[in-house]
């Protein structure tokens, strides 16, 4: 079973730094160009790590706490890496009452990490979401931009392996 992590050092390259530096010149200055660049930075990085954030406020000369604010307020955000094979429970109602939390225990027993984690070689990473919009297959999870639904727990690891 993989070691997990919910920290992962930053690593950013230069040329990551380069192409937030040109967005940032791009946007500066500009009315509500926070959320942009926050937007393009997480595309370069592939998520907002404190060192990325403290990069924006400073070059944008905005307050961190306005950068924090909002990426911890949108969902759209995530301060964590992700793994190469994303793995996505839904939770909404609809699924949750169907057995979504079973599957979600299973999920995470299969990978050996918990929500919100990745495995140490960054191949997979979990996450529990609210709704991905396929209520009518109820419990439903993705992975990548794979859909399974009408899931059982003892349909998960057959699945996963399909990914390992």
């Amino acid at each position: 079973m993989p070691n997990c992590k919910t920290l992962v050092p930053f690593h950013g390259t230069k040329e990551q730094e380069e192409k937030l530096e040109e967005v940032i010149r791009t946007h500066k200055g500009e009315k509500g160009a926070t959320m942009p660049v926050m937007q393009e930075a997480q595309k370069i990085y592939g998520y907002l790590p404190e060192e990325v954030q403290v990069m924006i406020a400073e070059r944008m000369e905005i307050p961190l706490t306005e950068v924090y604010g909002i990426s911890s307020f949108y969902a759209q955000f995530t301060h964590n890496p992700k793994g190469a094979i994303q793995i996505s429970v839904c939770l909404g109602t609809a699924c949750y009452v169907k057995g979504a939390g079973e599957i979600l225990n299973q999920v995470c027993k299969k990978v050996g990490c918990q929500p919100d984690e990745i495995t140490a070689d960054g191949k997979f990473s979990i996450d529990s979401t609210r709704c991905i919009g396929a209520c009518g297959l109820a419990p439903v999870m993705m992975i990548n931009n794979d859909v399974y639904g009408r899931l059982k727990p003892e349909d998960v690891d057959a699945i996963i392996e399909k990914y390992m």
